[in-house]
């Protein structure tokens, strides 16, 4: 076999490994956004109501901005 057959082979090989790659981290990205799906802002005024508190505005927008900051 030819030098030029293998480095043309090396290189398919390579373009497929990261076609492959992308499509398999997008499906894997999207399995986890669908299992845990970011919090917003109604998902904090749940939180408060089952554990009792009464969701103020200004107590989401701090609990928002803290778990912002954190990022």
């Amino acid at each position: 076999m030819e030098w030029y057959w293998i480095l043309i082979l090396c290189i398919v090989c390579v373009i497929v490994g990261a076609v492959i790659g992308f499509f398999g981290a997008r499906w894997y990205f999207k399995k986890q956004m669908e299992e845990h799906p970011p919090i917003d802002e109604r998902t904090i005024r749940v939180m408060l109501s089952q554990m009792g508190q009464k969701p103020s505005e200004a107590r989401v927008r701090a609990i928002m901005n803290s778990i912002k900051t954190k990022k």
